[in-house]
């Protein structure tokens, strides 16, 4: 549900206003118990600004239940909150427990009523409403006693209201934010409001038919990409819900250049999800990356360069020759998984994957038909640090918007240290914050948030061994690093 502001219907109201004759302007200003001199309609349309109490002079904690209003079965989450927690720090910590993307603008109300008072966000002054800044306020200002609510509403137009109830209030703050509880998982975003989730949990709780997919969705192969990876309703795990609190209360990780001005890109929209992936980057959890380890990573594009030696000439259609397909195959590991003779570069794309991206990086370079190592190449092939160090300083890798973008978001969801199971989706979902869609959807697909960067991240991991990555590799997540901030990785 949509609600509208004080200054929305100001605006409406001053518009009728203005298209009546001048004699009638009086007679309705009369009728609704408002006069000029007073300015237009203030009395009337004032929206009144929520009650805040004084700030306890000893910090207490809260137990809560925190609900999405509509759900059924319901789904919930029990916390452990400090008193003095901000209702901005609020905000990060249900978007992180219940696992929204924070893609969407939000609001926290004293009622459950969304006519009723509410604390305005720092879009809210930006768009010129007046009234009691979310980032002023301590939980334990509008929360006192057991049974007492706050109200939370998430995405105006799917609108997902939540309600927050105090089951206890604890003598002693918690020493960290932490969920005890919950269930249910949380509904994917964008799903058209309670009714939409109900129908889409309903479909995956029968086993996905693809005789009766959900609306608006072509198909079921269509539904299954949009959907988050291995998504199920029934799913929730309290131990994943602590954690993402954890990296949801964290100080954020001080960026600059490209990574700043996205992220102020999508705090201007009230999403931070970006700041607190990158929150996840903070020492402690840089490491060093070895000598060792720099050759482990470089190995795939090692091999290229000692396959190529000096130059090879492609073949007429622009590819590298069967016989040298066969052995970088062999030699990346790719034979041991690719289904098919991988003696072609058209129809083996890691080896494709491979001889573009040592290009993108600068490695190679194609002249008059040949393939050859750059002189850089040249002199570090046998240095892997030298080598790895090159390759840091390239990234992110890309000249479009979306590939300089797609690539320092790849950068800090690799550097968080997320499973690599998980970086397409996490990925997706960041783009799709900063506006980025697939044409005619209101998403991105999975296979539309691949880029330069993530070629060389994926490389670096080991694709080529294992086809399909999973896990985290901590040399990795410091290279990621490395290039989001020199300070928070070396090596050695």
């Amino acid at each position: 549900m949509i609600v509208p502001t004080s200054d929305d219907v100001r605006r409406l109201a001053e518009q009728l206003i203005a298209e009546l004759p001048p004699e009638q302007q009086q007679t309705f200003l009369g009728v609704i118990g408002a006069d000029r001199s007073m300015g237009l309609l203030e009395n009337v349309l004032r929206v009144p600004k929520p009650v805040v109490g004084d700030a306890p002079t000893r910090i207490r904690g809260f137990r809560v239940r925190l609900d999405l209003v509509g759900a059924k079965p319901p789904v919930w989450r029990r916390l452990e909150l400090p008193g003095d927690l901000t209702l901005d720090r609020l905000h990060r910590v249900i978007q992180a427990a219940m696992g929204w993307l924070d893609g969407h603008l939000h609001r926290f109300r004293t009622g459950s009523d969304p006519r009723s008072p509410y604390f305005i966000t720092p879009f809210d002054v930006e768009e010129g409403e007046d009234g009691v800044l979310e980032n002023g306020v301590r939980l334990d200002q509008v929360l006192t006693g057991t049974g007492d609510r706050l109200w939370y509403q998430y995405d105006f137009g799917d609108g997902w209201d939540h309600v927050l109830a105090v089951e206890a209030v604890l003598d002693e703050p918690p020493a960290a934010v932490r969920c005890t509880g919950g269930r249910m998982a949380c509904p994917p975003e964008d799903c058209g409001g309670i009714w939409g989730y109900t129908e889409l949990a309903a479909w995956v709780r029968g086993g996905c038919d693809p005789g009766s997919v959900p609306a608006p969705f072509e198909d079921a192969g269509h539904a299954r990409d949009w959907l988050p990876l291995d998504w199920h309703p029934d799913r929730f795990d309290v131990d994943e819900a602590t954690t993402a609190l954890a990296a949801a209360v964290a100080t954020p990780v001080p960026v600059a250049g490209e990574l700043a001005a996205l992220c102020e890109q999508l705090e201007r929209g009230g999403n931070q999800a970006l700041t607190q992936v990158l929150a996840r980057t903070a020492p402690p959890a840089a490491v060093q990356v070895s000598e060792a380890d720099a050759a482990r990573l470089i190995e795939p594009y090692a091999f290229l360069l000692d396959v190529i030696g000096d130059g090879v000439r492609l073949t007429s259609a622009g590819y590298l020759p069967p016989a040298v397909v066969e052995q970088l195959a062999e030699r990346t590991g790719v034979t041991g998984w690719w289904i098919g003779k991988a003696n072609r570069e058209d129809l083996t794309w890691p080896v494709a994957q491979l001889r573009d991206s040592a290009r993108a990086l600068g490695l190679v370079s194609v002249r008059k038909g040949r393939l050859a190592p750059t002189a850089l190449a040249r002199r570090s092939r046998d240095q892997p640090l030298a080598l790895w160090r090159h390759i840091m300083s390239r990234l992110p890798v890309g000249r479009t918007d979306f590939d300089r973008q797609a690539g320092w978001i790849a950068l800090a969801v690799v550097g968080s240290g997320i499973p690599a199971e998980e970086w397409t989706s996490e990925i997706r979902n960041l783009l799709v914050g900063l506006g980025w869609r697939a044409k005619g959807s209101p998403t991105l697909g999975t296979a539309a948030v691949v880029s330069p960067t993530l070629d060389v991240l994926e490389l670096l991991s080991g694709k080529t061994h294992r086809g399909r990555l999973t896990g985290m590799d901590p040399a990795v997540a410091a290279t990621a690093r490395a290039v989001i901030g020199p300070d928070h990785s070396r090596a050695t």
